[in-house]
């Protein structure tokens, strides 16, 4: 536990510190050995021949499949009462939060909906082909019910400290469901692990990766930031600054307004795009589902297509992660399982219908398999491809994606730096926590010193590290979810809900 406390302190420091000091070939071979060291300690490959599936992932997809048998899909029986609960229709008295559910929605799809459904899939689809997209679109199905759990849960065992302000999320479920089962120690030492690779993961795919991507989608764009990429770093760490000095409110309000403009900013350009291909779509689609099944596709054949999938799916909605339970802990609502289902969207509409949307983008417009940009993909640079996309339609479509990358990129820092000050405060407390910010707001200025490949493998072992810890907490627990379930529906049934409201 001493050793968790200590990385948790040392980790975002020594990024910064290893950052604002080497040459950018020595930052990149910083994170490229740092990623070798974590990878070979956190993951290994559980599956036999040439494939090679992470545990990590395959932990993931197992454990979200098995969820939503557990709960008899109720990622597909609740989304219309989920609705409701969004619209106000449940509001109560007896509501105790900081945040409107609609506001903890907008603050978790701030995060979740960002570059991982630009860049992420982009790569995805280069990498896997077309059929990765199907691979994706199945996780997040499944991870529907991952998110309604941890965020139920989230609600349960939520802490309100003095000040006002909430503390729950992965770090409080783990810590105080494992001690009701006589298991303090082991509890508080995985809380302090998931608040460890929180905060690296905050510090990467929540602030680096997004600073990265944008930047290299602007360039194209505006070539002033090729000679002064610091330019950018500095505008987006002064606009993020402003905004998570306020703290969740604060991010909520940003959020609120942010995410539902810039989802319909790039949904119109990719509907745009895929309405002037119209004649293309079945054949697209066909590929979709055939690649998706194809031995050739990647190594390993049809398992290597579906671990990118899932992969990149994990990256894009954080389903089974444990982060967004942070966003909804804040949430005013009455019953913990109510606030589970406003959840229930985060991933039907970042993955199931935004990473579509992307992959569909890149299909249709032929730019994955193009030998002239194949150097895109292979440095990740999964933002610049998805651009690519854009301006084979219209000239002046990568201008509206800079846009959107941008308001993704900034929608995303903000609300992570929101997980990972959480995080570090349940290590560290709450008088540390402007320490944090400064920290995040360096990253910033300073990411453009980092390839966007070894960021997305960083990116990737932290946060896809963080469902360790947060799934064992959904296994141990689940049966309380049951239970609170079995309630929730039953007062629905017999309309004691309605009176609830009424009254």
């Amino acid at each position: 536990m001493r050793f968790c406390y200590r990385l948790g302190l040392l980790l975002p420091m020594l990024l910064v510190s290893s950052l604002a000091h080497a040459s950018s070939g020595g930052v990149d071979d910083f994170f490229a050995l740092l990623n070798d060291k974590l990878a070979a300690v956190l993951f290994f490959d559980v599956m036999p021949g040439e494939a090679k599936m992470p545990f990590i992932v395959g932990w993931l997809a197992v454990g979200a499949v098995y969820l939503t048998f557990r709960f008899g899909f109720i990622n597909l029986r609740m989304m219309g009462h989920a609705f409701q609960v969004i619209r106000g229709r449940y509001q109560s008295s007896e509501d105790k939060g900081e945040v409107t559910p609609f506001q903890a929605l907008s603050a978790a799809l701030s995060a979740t909906v960002g570059l991982g459904n630009i860049a992420g899939v982009a790569i995805a689809v280069g990498i896997g082909g077309p059929g990765a997209t199907l691979w994706m679109v199945l996780a997040g199905f499944f991870g529907m019910t991952s998110k309604f759990a941890e965020v139920t849960l989230a609600q349960m065992y939520r802490e309100f400290r003095p000040d006002g302000h909430v503390l729950g999320g992965a770090t409080q479920y783990l810590s105080k469901g494992f001690a009701e089962y006589g298991w303090a120690g082991l509890g508080k030492m995985l809380a302090i692990l998931f608040a460890v690779f929180c905060v690296g993961a905050s510090m990467g795919g929540g602030n680096a990766f997004q600073v990265s991507q944008a930047l290299g989608a602007v360039q194209n764009v505006f070539p002033f930031f090729d000679t002064y990429p610091w330019v950018f770093g500095v505008f987006m760490g002064g606009a993020v600054a402003l905004v998570i000095i306020g703290g969740i409110r604060s991010i909520a309000r940003a959020a609120e307004a942010i995410v539902p403009t810039m989802v319909f900013i790039y949904l119109s350009a990719c509907l745009y795009i895929i309405l002037s291909h119209a004649a293309d779509i079945p054949a697209a689609l066909i590929s979709i589902v055939h690649g998706a099944f194809s031995p050739t596709a990647v190594a390993g054949g049809f398992v290597g297509v579906l671990v990118v999938g899932f992969q990149r799916a994990a990256f894009s909605s954080e389903a089974g992660i444990g982060s967004a339970a942070i966003a909804h802990s804040a949430a005013s609502v009455r019953y913990p399982v109510r606030q589970g289902f406003v959840a229930l969207y985060e991933p039907f509409i970042d993955t199931v219908i935004i990473c579509t949307m992307t992959a569909l983008v890149i299909v249709l417009t032929g730019v994955w398999n193009a030998p002239e940009y194949h150097h895109l993909v292979v440095a990740s640079k999964g933002a610049a491809l998805t651009a690519v996309a854009f301006g084979s339609v219209l000239s002046w479509f990568p201008v509206i994606l800079s846009i959107s990358v941008v308001l993704f990129a900034y929608s995303t820092m903000i609300s992570w730096s929101y997980y990972g000050e959480r995080c570090w405060t349940y290590v560290f407390g709450e008088r540390f926590s402007m320490v944090y910010r400064i920290l995040f707001v360096m990253v910033i200025v300073l990411a453009s010193l980092v390839s966007a490949g070894n960021i997305l493998d960083f990116s990737d072992l932290l946060l896809l590290s963080m469902a360790f810890p947060n799934f064992l907490a959904l296994y141990l627990l689940q049966g309380k979810v049951a239970g609170a379930l079995r309630d929730y529906m039953g007062k629905l049934k017999s309309g004691e809900m309605e009176r609830e409201r009424a009254w």
